[in-house]
């Protein structure tokens, strides 16, 4: 199982599509066996639930997520957490851990990360 967590400075970032990268875990049973960072390649519409599906990512984890990314990794059957926040790693430990449940927190608001509200 791979979990991408919305990184921003090492803590869960508030918008997915403007966060910094994805920290991905890579996860065997409840075991953390690898992480990595990938840079956010750049805020389109539709393009990073696809980007993080060709990494292999199985759960996307975010403070507050658009509605139009919530639907392509539904599409993709894509597990969504939002509401999160906090280390990236605990929260990506809290999930594996069944710990962490969805706020469906969902942005309405694009142009800036600041302006989707408190997440």
């Amino acid at each position: 199982m791979k979990i991408a967590v919305a990184t921003e400075n090492g803590a869960v970032s508030a918008h997915f599509g403007h966060c910094e990268g994805f920290t991905i875990y890579e996860v065997e049973g409840k075991e953390i066996i690898k992480q990595v960072f990938l840079q956010n390649p750049g805020h389109k519409p539709g393009f990073l639930p696809n980007y993080l599906h060709d990494n292999g990512v199985n759960t996307i984890i975010a403070g507050g997520m658009g509605a139009g990314a919530i639907e392509i990794f539904n599409q993709k059957n894509i597990n969504i957490i939002t509401g999160a926040s906090g280390n990236t790693e605990d929260v990506a430990t809290a999930y594996i851990e069944g710990k962490l449940t969805s706020s469906a927190s969902v942005c309405n608001q694009h142009m800036h990360a600041d302006e989707c509200g408190e997440h």
